[in-house]
């Protein structure tokens, strides 16, 4: 789009030039990716999930420098020959910002982004971001926001100290006044302690809403499916194609931050919710953990946990490795689990146990053998029952519709005859018109 302005000097009754303004960059930001190796984990595997996570963010990665070393510089975390070499990685990449793979303090981001020159983030700030970008629900916009200030609190100190600090001597030989940066750093530091205190109440009220629904739920009888698992390994997919719903689904890292519930109907015909739950990632920062408690907290209150891992990708074992570790920290010890393969479309599918289901969102496969070992989970959860119900208690079949499944029904001339599916806590209701079973014809 060009912008008609006029240029010094001209004559103001000509007609304005058009002077195109600058064009957006288009494609994704170019970074460099940064990694301290002290042997603690597998540093290619997180490289690549950062590259992963850099995309999701409209970055991509053009070059990564890694150093192994068994103890960080103070400063930098590299050393500082590793820090002039990445200075001319990214001079030379073009580079317009780096990723550090792990946390920093608010001085060695500012210290770093001085020595390269160009913006530092790490590992925790990108997720954040991504975090912030894709929150839809008022609930996940505050976690994020909650989240996001919990982790500048500590770095305000270190950031602070680009802003003027020099105090100047008192009149008379006082001492030293604060300079406006310290003011500022305060200032800073009681806004942000306000925020929180809002967030957290604001949050606070909303999980109360939340447990009231999982009573009312729990209240109702109808079982919990909680989808879990580590980030875009398809559990969203997968639960549009168990209920044909239309949640948003990305081939992307947490395209699914805040969770939904759909009903599904199992073969048996008992009726379950099935939530979709937001995804976890390998070293996920605490306190993202912390502030997406309250969302996190719906696999805690679930009947079954379906544990969700990507087929194709040869960390799989240790995708459900990271699952297993943030369940147990949301005390989901006790939850019978199921454990899936998705995406056993690709190539390169990797050798299975045999206990372990293997899935398709895409092509359906593997989805009626889902349903069926969670009817086997939740089975004493449901009888199936033949009843004849007298024609003035035909209120009675509303609740075999509505919270059972009718596999038969015929009129007679006593009342209706009814095959059906109903939960136990329904079974007094419809025990003075129980038959035998229909295997005997004079049962009929």
């Amino acid at each position: 789009m060009s912008e008609l302005i006029h240029l010094p000097g001209a004559d103001p009754m000509e007609e304005p030039q058009a002077v195109p303004t600058p064009a957006e960059p288009e494609g994704p930001v170019p970074v460099v990716l940064l990694a301290l190796d002290q042997g603690k984990f597998d540093a290619e595997r997180s490289l690549a999930e950062l590259a992963a996570l850099a995309e999701a963010n409209g970055m991509q990665a053009v070059a990564s420098v890694v150093q192994k070393r068994s103890t960080p510089e103070a400063a930098t975390m590299l050393g500082e020959g590793k820090v002039a070499e990445a200075r001319l990685v990214c001079l030379n990449a073009g580079a317009q910002a780096a990723i550090f793979d792990g946390e920093l303090t608010g001085s060695q981001l500012r210290n770093l982004s001085a020595a390269l020159q160009v913006e530092v983030i790490d590992r925790t700030m990108l997720i954040l971001e991504i975090f912030r970008s894709r929150a839809t629900t008022n609930e996940g916009k505050l976690q994020t926001e909650l989240a996001l200030l919990r982790y500048q609190m500590p770095r305000l100190q270190g950031l602070g100290e680009v802003l003027s600090r020099q105090g100047g001597g008192g009149g008379g030989g006082a001492g030293a006044r604060r300079g406006a940066g310290e003011t500022k750093l305060e200032l800073d530091r009681r806004h942000i302690r306000r925020r929180i205190e809002t967030l957290e109440n604001r949050l606070e009220e909303m999980e109360k809403r939340r447990g009231e629904t999982r009573r009312a739920r729990q209240k109702s009888g109808v079982p919990v499916v909680a989808m879990v698992g580590y980030t875009n390994v398809g559990k969203s997919s997968l639960t549009n194609a168990l209920c044909g719903a239309e949640i948003f689904e990305a081939d992307m890292l947490f395209a699914t931050l805040d969770p939904t519930a759909r009903r599904l109907t199992l073969p048996s015909g008992l009726t379950v919710v099935l939530v979709d739950t937001v995804g976890f990632v390998s070293r996920l920062p605490h306190h993202l953990v912390e502030a997406f408690k309250s969302t996190l907290e719906e696999a805690a209150f679930a009947d079954v946990l379906v544990r969700v891992a990507d087929a194709s990708d040869p960390a799989a074992a240790e995708q459900l490795a990271v699952t297993d570790q943030v369940l147990d920290e949301l005390g989901c010890g006790d939850i019978p689990r199921l454990t899936v393969y998705n995406k056993c479309d690709k190539s390169g599918v990797l050798p299975f146990d045999p206990d372990i289901l293997l899935t398709s969102a895409r092509t359906g496969l593997g989805l009626d053998r889902l349903k069926a070992r969670l009817d086997e989970l939740l089975s004493a959860r449901v009888r199936r029952i033949e009843v004849l119900l007298p024609y003035d208690q035909l209120a009675l079949a509303d609740i075999l519709r509505s919270r059972g499944n009718v596999q038969a029904e015929e009129y007679r001339a006593e009342g209706v005859y009814y095959a059906a599916t109903v939960r136990i806590d329904d079974l007094h209701r419809f025990e003075a018109y129980l038959l035998p079973s229909t295997t005997d014809p004079a049962a009929r």
